[in-house]
């Protein structure tokens, strides 16, 4: 068996651009590795962000929302269950409300009962009287039936989704996605969020033309922390459209403006709000906020995210930061039983020969809601696309799984062309370019593996199982420094698609000792002198293999510790 190459690989810079002439040098290397072509594309205002009426059926959306408003029609959003999900049903909520709709509720389909979507059974359990309007938030685009259900039941359906389309198209009202054919919108990476937020936006502006709001109108922007939560959470690339509204919701964020449920979700997680960044969202909110989807229902992550009060916001962050708790406790227990698994198929984790591209995980004992989570973490132990399975419920015949991908191989198309060579084998399917979801029956997972594989080994080139490392390159001495770390740390938002900077240097090791019993500390010395703090979280002296000279890959980062802000690398590998 071959095992996979694992290299270093310094980016390079695209192109040389003339930058403000007070932003840091690092920061104007940084951004040339990013593939900045033009200098614009660092203007975070508000006034860079595209405009609503580039989507297309927004026209017909907002009409059809207006007419919901003035005649005080009901509107039910139905949106998903996890955070982006969640982030966009807040979002169309508190924004409806805002522009004087005043019947409007929420549902979200239990992961366990209803599955993804608009699903007909949710539908069919819709109470009477019935809203005039369904307004989807992060689904939709592949709800056919349901769709199709709650026209027969006589409500108008407006899908708001950012998922890619299939080959047939829901019939509804108003479709509302960047990623449908022919629409036009320049930033094809919005997520659910985003998308039901331009359309308020949009709406907006049409009922201040009729001089339906008060003056002055309500501000949207308020809502921009809930915007780049959902964002990051969704991991979607941040493009420049993207960086724009996590920019503002972070900054939001920072000056204790946000919604309460995030003020409060932040602190349960230990971050303060006044210093926040993008990691701290994907990491600490999203998490505790996901928890509720996947444990229980998504209800209890939404509630939090419209609470007003913060007092109410912290109690239900207390209950959000048990079941994280939980998840993390349950998704530890299946990922020991995953490597069980892999134990008995793959002689060594890393080194899968002949035609073993991808791999398929399942246990009647495993929870759907923690798949997902599994299926990433072994997916980075492995450099290859990974699909955990859990059963779809007591006595059903169907599993649903949770697919995840590494850079180079687009998972929807991969199971596109699985559904297209074995039309029939998968059930559903549906998702991005690193995640997917699908339901199968449990009897076709041996043939949907093969077929997997066959079609991974069709459609991909086999350099993406080589793990590169990519970093910023060498690190100058000069900025070995706390003021470089802090235009660092300021100088994103940096996350999926706009990755936050990291060097790779050798290091002589001064010192080393454990902390918390599973983080490493060490004191480094550069080649030209330079003693710095650094810590390798979840890492033990066996990393070090006995050496005094390290390579490590890094990210200069800022230690707070008692009100004193220092310099310390954050070591991400040992090489």
């Amino acid at each position: 068996m071959d095992k996979a190459e694992i290299r270093v690989q310094p980016r390079k810079a695209r192109n040389q651009l003339v930058f403000p002439a007070d932003l840091h040098p690092l920061l104007q290397t940084i951004y040339q590795h990013r593939e900045i072509t033009d200098a614009a594309e660092l203007d975070l205002s508000m006034r860079s962000l595209a405009r609503p009426e580039q989507l297309s059926e927004i026209p017909k959306a907002v009409s059809r929302l207006v007419t919901a408003i003035t005649q005080n029609q009901a509107i039910l959003v139905v949106g998903d269950f996890d955070a982006d999900g969640a982030t966009g049903t807040a979002v169309a909520v508190r924004a409806l409300r805002m522009l004087r709709a005043k019947n409007v509720a929420y549902k979200v389909p239990n992961r366990f009962s209803y599955g993804y979507g608009l699903t007909e059974g949710l539908v069919n359990d819709i109470d009477e009287p019935l809203p005039a309007v369904i307004l989807t938030v992060d689904n939709g685009i592949s709800s056919i039936s349901g769709a199709a259900r709650a026209a027969a039941r006589g409500m108008d359906v407006i899908v708001t989704d950012h998922h890619l389309p299939g080959t047939e198209l829901p019939v509804v009202y108003a479709l509302v996605n960047p990623n449908q054919p022919d629409d036009v919108f320049p930033s094809k990476h919005l997520a659910g969020v985003g998308v039901v937020f331009y359309l308020m936006l949009a709406l907006r502006a049409q009922l201040k033309t009729e001089n339906r709001l008060s003056s002055p109108p309500p501000n949207l922007g308020s809502l921009l922390d809930i915007v780049a939560l959902g964002t990051v959470a969704d991991v979607v690339p941040l493009d420049h459209n993207n960086r724009i509204l996590v920019a503002h919701g972070l900054a939001r964020i920072r000056s204790g403006k946000a919604a309460p449920g995030i003020l409060a979700l932040l602190n349960v997680g230990k971050r303060h709000h006044g210093r926040a960044v993008a990691s701290d969202l994907g990491f600490t909110v999203g998490p505790r906020l996901n928890a509720a989807g996947r444990l229980e229902d998504m209800s209890r992550g939404i509630e939090c995210l419209l609470c007003d009060d913060l007092m109410s916001a912290k109690k239900i962050a207390e209950e959000l930061d048990q079941l994280n708790r939980q998840r993390r406790k349950l998704q530890d227990e299946m990922q020991q039983e995953a490597l069980l698994i892999l134990k008995d198929t793959i002689p060594q984790l890393g080194q899968v020969g002949g035609d073993k591209f991808g791999v398929c995980l399942y246990d009647a004992g495993w929870h759907q809601g923690v798949v997902g989570l599994v299926a990433s973490k072994i997916k980075d132990k492995l450099h290859k696309p990974v699909v955990a399975f859990a059963p779809e419920g007591e006595g059903s015949e169907f599993i649903k799984g949770s697919a995840r991908s590494i850079k180079g191989i687009h998972i929807r198309d991969i199971l596109a062309h699985v559904d297209a060579q074995q039309p029939g084998l998968i059930s559903s399917f549906g998702g991005h370019a690193m995640a997917a979801g699908l339901t199968l029956a449990k009897k076709n997972l041996a043939n949907f593996e093969k077929q997997l594989n066959a079609s991974i080994k069709t459609l991909v080139n086999p350099e993406v199982f080589n793990t590169v490392i990519e970093t910023d390159g060498h690190c100058p001495a000069e900025y070995f420094n706390l003021e470089a770390a802090q235009a660092i740390r300021y100088g994103g938002p940096w996350g999926q698609g706009f990755p936050e900077p990291t060097f790779n240097d050798q290091f002589t090791v001064i010192n080393k000792r454990m902390v918390a019993a599973v983080h490493l500390k060490l004191l480094l010395e550069s080649k030209t002198g330079d003693v710095i703090d650094a810590i390798a979280f979840f890492q033990d002296e066996r990393a070090l293999q006995g050496r005094d000279q390290i390579e490590v890959v890094y990210r200069l980062d800022v230690n707070e510790f008692r009100g004193r802000s220092s310099l310390q690398l954050m070591i991400e590998h040992i090489l």
